[in-house]
């Protein structure tokens, strides 16, 4: 059984709502259609260790070539752009414990 693999974005900042709205409508659809399962987005409920009481987003997907792919993905690249500078996050990709 292949492991899974989670996008992690964090996002320290975000500068224009819009924006914001605008990479939302894009990367939804984009990444559901590539598979992806969102486990949990909103605010942080509690952050420790310098970490941010901002926005997070945790997302699922069958395996770690589906989670780059997904990011690789012209509609995926569709939806940063609209995004532009609008937010400053980080973004991992984990590959889950088989």
């Amino acid at each position: 059984m292949m492991a899974k693999a989670y996008w992690v974005v964090c996002y320290h900042s975000i500068e224009s709502t819009d924006k914001l709205a605008a990479y939302a409508k894009l990367a939804g659809p984009a990444l559901e259609a590539a598979g992806a399962r969102y486990l949990a987005r909103g605010n942080a409920a509690k952050a420790y260790e310098n970490g941010l009481m901002q926005r997070t987003v945790l997302i699922e997907f069958e395996s770690l070539q589906k989670a780059i792919a997904a990011h690789d993905s012209p509609a995926y690249q569709a939806a940063l752009k609209a995004l532009g500078g609008a937010a400053k996050r980080d973004m991992r990709i984990v590959e889950g414990l088989a």
